[in-house]
């Protein structure tokens, strides 16, 4: 698990303070309320519908809430573009995983090199083969031909080159083996421990619950209970029982 840090001189990695959001006249988020600690793995968890990946959006800015704040490291952040965002340490891996799919993995890592002044394009690979040595092994194949694994590995990597202090991930396992999903858990349990703040969406709680610090059971827009995860069994068979699914 991460390093998990609580401090209370110390403005904690992420906070949302009552944020509502809507699209058009739909209203998702209901209230949200959320502290992530510094240095922390933070699963957010519930069935379809609950809000989990609009939460997210309006963490990395693609949706401004229509009420309440969010802050980063103590930073209020309504309004915030996403180019800004990212500047000050915030970096998605969408459901989907996001990669070009036309280009190969070593061209995908290559455009990386553009985001950041510190880093050659041989660092971004060494790091990126390092961390993920199947990506070596077919850097020089398109990726949308790569395993959807693979394919999470290279959007992984690709985060990662910014080197982020609060790192956004979104159904990490959708669609994937669960021996491939325990890999990808156990990279984000290593970054964790490099000291990474994450705050996971996850509708299998089981798969994310292993590496978590602290996990938010989100039902109908609103956080229903937080806390470690071995306390909250109950809530999740109640949440995923009687939550929404649309």
């Amino acid at each position: 698990m991460g390093r998990s840090t609580v401090d209370d001189d110390v403005a904690p990695a992420l906070e949302l303070r009552g944020v509502r959001a809507a699209y058009g006249r739909i209203e998702v988020l209901r209230g949200v309320d959320l502290v992530v600690p510094h240095g922390c793995v933070f699963a957010l968890l519930g069935p379809n519908g609950g809000g989990k990946t609009t939460t997210l959006n309006v963490i990395n800015g693609r949706l401004p809430p229509t009420q309440g704040c969010v802050h980063i490291g103590g930073v209020h952040v309504n309004g915030a573009s996403t180019a800004r965002l990212a500047r000050a340490g915030v970096c998605s891996v969408p459901e989907g995983r996001g990669v070009f799919p036309n280009l190969t993995v070593d061209e995908n890592l290559l455009l990386a090199t553009y985001s950041t002044d510190e880093r050659s394009a041989d660092e971004i690979r060494a790091r990126a083969f390092a961390r993920f040595p199947r990506l070596g092994e077919r850097r020089n194949q398109v990726a949308g031909t790569l395993s959807g694994g693979e394919q999470q590995m290279l959007a992984m990597a690709r985060a990662l080159t910014v080197d982020p202090s609060l790192l956004l991930l979104d159904e990490l396992s959708m669609g994937l083996a669960p021996v491939i999903v325990e890999g990808l858990y156990e990279a984000v349990a290593d970054l964790a421990r490099e000291g990474i703040t994450i705050l996971l969406v996850e509708q299998f709680a089981r798969m994310a619950l292993p590496v978590a610090d602290y996990a938010g059971i989100m039902v109908h827009g609103r956080i229903a209970v937080v806390g470690e995860p071995g306390d909250l069994a109950g809530d999740l068979d109640a949440a995923y029982l009687g939550g929404s699914a649309a």
